[in-house]
């Protein structure tokens, strides 16, 4: 996956917002206002931060040398992934995926229920 797959990813995602909240070199998405993903735009290599359930953090870090703890994150929460060292495309998606998802269920209800009532 390179930057502009993972940018109409996120994007594509319902409620997100992109946003450079750290400079204009540090792009953030997120949902409802609330942080789930990033990444350094003037990096050499490709990598973004996601949100992760600590115990699969754990797992995927032993499992992929191309995940990391998050960098420059709170490295119980996020992992920093290489996306463009061979991990495929579809662990990368579901990675995203289930940052989203852990701070859509994190929001306060009634930005839940704003976030359903939003058009697809």
């Amino acid at each position: 996956m390179n930057i502009e797959e993972y940018r109409d990813y996120c994007l594509s995602k319902k409620g997100v917002e992109e946003t450079t909240p750290f400079g204009p070199d540090t792009l953030v998405f997120k949902v409802m206002g609330k942080m789930f993903s990033a990444t350094g735009m003037d990096e050499e290599e490709f990598r973004i931060n996601v949100k992760c359930d600590p115990e699969r953090a754990i797992e995927l870090r032993a499992s992929h040398p191309d995940i990391i703890p998050g960098w420059h994150m709170n490295k119980k929460h996020w992992n920093t992934i290489y996306c463009e060292r061979g991990l495929r495309d579809t662990l990368i998606s579901d990675l995203i995926d289930h940052s989203y998802d852990l701070v859509v269920q994190s929001l306060k209800k009634m930005d839940r229920k704003a976030l359903e009532d939003l058009p697809e």
